[in-house]
């Protein structure tokens, strides 16, 4: 192969990549701003069908910007927030066994929505040390296939890539599981051992809301809690 061979070799697999990359991109974020709309009916929605008349018990939307909204649930907070670039899977995912990427390799870039769960309060008391946790994350590739990682969503896991176009409908339903999740994943009391001692300075700043952390449960796993 010559050096002009190589290089036309090189320029074609980076235009290649290149509008794939970008066309993952705008399917993601076309998905992404489906997901803020949704978001935004299941407030009113919601809202107006509780009986319950108390203002700490209810659903707040709010925009945090391009990538990122949050839904207020009550004592939980949602944060859906998408990743700006694109990815690949590494090549021990179960995601190249399927025909569907098989058949085309470029199937497989997705861009990604993560869901995080924390509590509100971290966010009312700005106790930035407290924990959120990953619940779900939704993969979308160029031709608007899908697949969730997360509780309560098995219909979508990634033996289905490639069948399902993520359309509106089927955005709802994983929102409403992501939600029925939070609900059902109560607060844990953090281990006695961990917040045994505090300082003086600590207390009398009030700095227990940024040194004692508090979450939902320490880390971010799918596998090895006991929730399905």
């Amino acid at each position: 192969m010559t050096e002009k061979d190589k290089k036309e070799q090189i320029l074609s697999a980076l235009e290649m990549k290149s509008l794939v990359k970008q066309k993952v991109y705008d399917q993601t974020l076309e998905a992404f701003k489906t997901l803020k709309e949704i978001l935004q009916e299941i407030t009113t929605e919601f809202n107006a069908n509780l009986n319950i008349k108390d203002p700490r018990v209810g659903f707040e939307f709010n925009e945090r910007g391009q990538f990122e909204a949050e839904l207020k649930v009550a004592g939980d907070m949602l944060i859906f927030s998408m990743h700006s670039n694109i990815f690949e899977f590494d090549r021990e995912h179960n995601v190249w066994k399927l025909a569907y990427v098989k058949e085309n390799p470029m199937y497989s870039f997705c861009g990604i929505i993560n869901v995080y769960n924390f509590l509100a309060d971290s966010f009312k008391f700005n106790r930035a040390d407290d924990l959120g946790y990953l619940i779900s994350r939704v993969f979308v590739n160029l031709e608007k296939h899908f697949f969730v990682e997360g509780k309560r969503q098995q219909e979508y896991l990634y033996n289905n890539f490639g069948k399902s176009v993520l359309n509106k409908e089927v955005l709802k339903d994983i929102i409403l599981k992501t939600i029925i999740y939070a609900i059902d994943f109560d607060l844990l009391v953090p281990p006695y051992d961990n917040v045994k001692i505090a300082s003086v300075g600590q207390l009398n700043a009030k700095m227990e809301y940024s040194k004692i952390k508090t979450g939902k449960r320490l880390g971010f796993k799918f596998n090895s809690d006991d929730i399905s």
